[in-house]
Parts: structure tokens; sequence; C-alpha cells
């Protein structure tokens, strides 16, 4: 296994999974987001692969703090491939999450996880992560 950088031709790749986690539909606009990331200082898709095919990825944003020294990241999405959970793979790519984050000193790592992936919370309690006492958010009316 080896960690890199998204290119823009892993988008079916990314797809998949995105799928395996619940998101269908993205092969329409994945390209379109890849590129985004890949032009945004603040933003980082890493990739893990396996003689050559993606099996997982983590989505990285760095948010500017205005009140406080350190910034912080935020992990937006990230995915196993289902065949490949429970390798050291998802252990892997948090590690380098954590590493970019200190390189841009960052002051903590955030990651939104809904109340019904109860694999992944004890995934992120593993690794060290704690519950947030609350988050609110609200969609925009179009």
């Amino acid at each position: 296994m080896s960690v890199r950088l998204v290119r823009p031709e892993d988008g079916p790749a990314i797809a998949t999974l995105l799928d395996q986690l619940g998101y269908p539909g993205t092969k329409t606009f994945i390209r379109s987001k890849i590129d985004n990331i890949l032009n945004d200082p603040n933003a980082t898709l890493l990739v893990a692969e396996d003689n050559g095919a993606v099996i997982a990825f983590i989505a990285i944003n760095f948010i500017t703090q205005l009140g406080l020294e350190g910034d912080f990241a935020r992990i937006s999405y990230f995915a196993v491939s289902d065949e490949y959970r429970s390798k050291g793979i998802g252990r892997e790519l948090e590690a380098r999450c954590e590493a970019l984050a200190r390189e841009r000193n960052c002051d903590r790592i955030e990651v939104h996880c809904s109340d019904y992936r109860t694999d992944a919370h004890r995934f992120y309690a593993r690794q060290g992560y704690v519950e947030s006492p609350k988050y609110l958010m609200k969609k925009p009316r179009l």
C-alpha cells in the first residue's frame, strides 16, 4: 500500500468509495470537485492505493481560526474500501492527516460523523478523538 496526493484520474475510484459510504451519483461531478481541491491551498485529498488501484481516501480542509493562534483541520470525507477495512489503512491515512495538521500549526482535527456510523465512531475513538458536545447546521434555502 502507498499513500499519495489525489490525481484527476482517480475520480471514478473515489466515486465508487463514496457510493460505499452512501453518497451515490457522484461520478457526474467528482472530477470538478477533485479539481477544486487540487487548486485550493487549504484542502488536501490523499488516496491509498494497492497495486495501482485506489482503495481509500481522506479529504482534509484547513480552516483559519480568527480568535486563536492555531488553525484547525477538518476531515470532510474518509473512506476505505469494504474489502480493505481493518487492515490499518484508515489508521495510516488518519496519521497522515495528523502530520499535515501539525505542519500547518493546527490545534485540533475535527470530523463530523453521523450517528448511524458506529464502526467509524469506534475507529475515531481508537485514534484519540473525543465527542464534542454540540454540532449545529442549517441548509440554505435555494
